[in-house]
């Protein structure tokens, strides 16, 4: 994970169809008061996404950067433990299609969305 992952606190947890993320509460997440800065959510949904990716490609090794995300804000982020999963739609030679979701207490009740499109650079010439 890119350091400012690890300055927000994101954690990610390993699971057979690919990592969580968890995102554990503190007032430094905060945008307007009580609630979670968009920014934050968003920010979480890239890291799921490149998560994903990395682990359907199954090596650390290709470098990957963000071409687009586009963020479905769903629900208020409240002051609590958010996690997000991402689903890889499609992986090119050098574009990656994910999903990735966001929520609180309740993975049926996302609290955002978003697509995103990740550029990967292999190496060996392959990208």
């Amino acid at each position: 994970m890119p350091p400012y992952a690890a300055t927000i606190g994101i954690v990610v947890e390993d699971g057979p169809d690919g990592p969580t993320l968890r995102l554990p509460f503190t007032e430094r997440l905060l945008g307007r008061p009580g609630f979670l800065h968009g920014g934050m959510i968003a920010g979480l949904l890239e890291f799921a996404a490149a998560a994903q990716l990395r682990h359907v490609l199954g090596s650390d090794e290709a470098r990957i950067e963000l071409v687009t995300i586009s963020v479905d804000y769903l629900r208020a982020g409240h002051p609590i433990e958010t996690y997000a999963t991402a689903l890889a739609v499609r992986i090119g030679g050098r574009i990656a299609n994910l999903t990735a979701q966001a929520w609180q207490d309740n993975p049926e009740r996302p609290i955002a969305a978003a697509r995103i499109n990740l550029r990967i650079f292999r190496s060996e010439g392959k990208g």
